[in-house]
């Protein structure tokens, strides 16, 4: 007899059930060849029927010259556009005012400050807070723009500029191109030197540990106040930060301070001009002005 024929023999009725068996037995227990639910093989068949019809309506295979169009005509990007076009209808009007009004107009018209700064917010969260973080609240390297701390001036239209123009982006001819030298790398100090200027820095700033020296002092203006000033203040016109507050960019303990003083360099940003409009550009100086540091 073959297998085939003694599966055949094994499969019956089981009695308990009415129910066929597939004919597998295993000490005993057999393996009822329940069918499936009619509503489920009809609800199965329709989703096939209706992928099918969805293939053959919208877009769905790639092809060398762009894709199959479907037969309905719809695409994703149209419709992106059109939704793009109704939003800028439903803008225009706002639009126009701020690219007509001066930026100090616009925050002293409060139904138009809170539009623009809407507008402003949309644009710094796809453009800014990838470094500058959700609130605005910065990170290392990126600085806080909710504090009153600015590198290169806080009035609307510093922050207006350094928007447009970036910092130390070298395709602008605009940038905030100002860079602090690299004293160890250049040779201009040595490493003693440099452990001087980094203990005396945190003495200015009031840090824990912190030692003043009379060489560090020296070392300090002959150096450093050309840029930070004789007081330690910071020079916006230049970049060069406040080194007497609790603020520092890329860290206070003496080992980042004496990396940044051996390296030097600073911070990149991008220039926006190329990338945003202008109603976009003055939108976004309005809402980091008004985040709480603005002056």
């Amino acid at each position: 007899m073959s297998t085939r024929e003694a599966h055949s023999e094994a499969v019956r009725i089981d009695p308990h059930t009415k129910t066929t068996t597939t004919g597998h037995e295993w000490d005993g227990i057999e393996e009822l060849d329940t069918p499936l639910p009619r509503w489920w093989v009809v609800t199965f068949y329709a989703t096939i029927l209706w992928s099918i019809g969805y293939f053959l309506a919208y877009p769905a295979l790639p092809t060398l010259e762009g894709g199959t169009q479907g037969l309905i005509g719809w695409h994703s990007r149209a419709s992106v556009a059109r939704d793009m076009e109704q939003l800028n209808e439903i803008r225009g009007p706002v639009l126009e005012r701020l690219a007509n009004a001066p930026l100090e107009e616009i925050e002293a018209r409060p139904q138009l400050l809170s539009a623009v700064r809407a507008l402003g917010a949309a644009a710094f969260a796809n453009n800014c807070a990838g470094c500058h973080g959700a609130g605005a609240q910065g990170a290392k390297g990126y600085p806080n723009l909710n504090d009153d701390d600015w590198l290169w001036g806080g009035k609307l239209s510093d922050i207006r500029r350094t928007i447009e123009h970036g910092v130390r982006w070298d395709a602008d001819k605009e940038t905030r191109s100002e860079t602090m030298p690299a004293f160890g790398r250049d040779g201009l100090l040595d490493a003693k030197q440099i452990s001087l200027v980094a203990d005396q820095l945190r003495a200015m700033a009031k840090l824990p540990g912190g030692m003043a020296t009379a060489q560090g002092a020296k070392l300090f203006d002959d150096n450093c106040s050309v840029c930070h000033g004789v007081d330690g203040k910071g020079n916006r016109d230049m970049g060069a930060p406040n080194l007497t507050d609790a603020l520092w960019l890329f860290g206070s303990d003496k080992e980042t301070i004496a990396s940044r003083i051996a390296n030097g360099g600073g911070g990149v940003m991008p220039a926006w001009k190329d990338r945003l409009d202008e109603p976009t550009i003055k939108a976004l100086a309005i809402y980091v002005h008004t985040l709480g540091g603005g002056e």
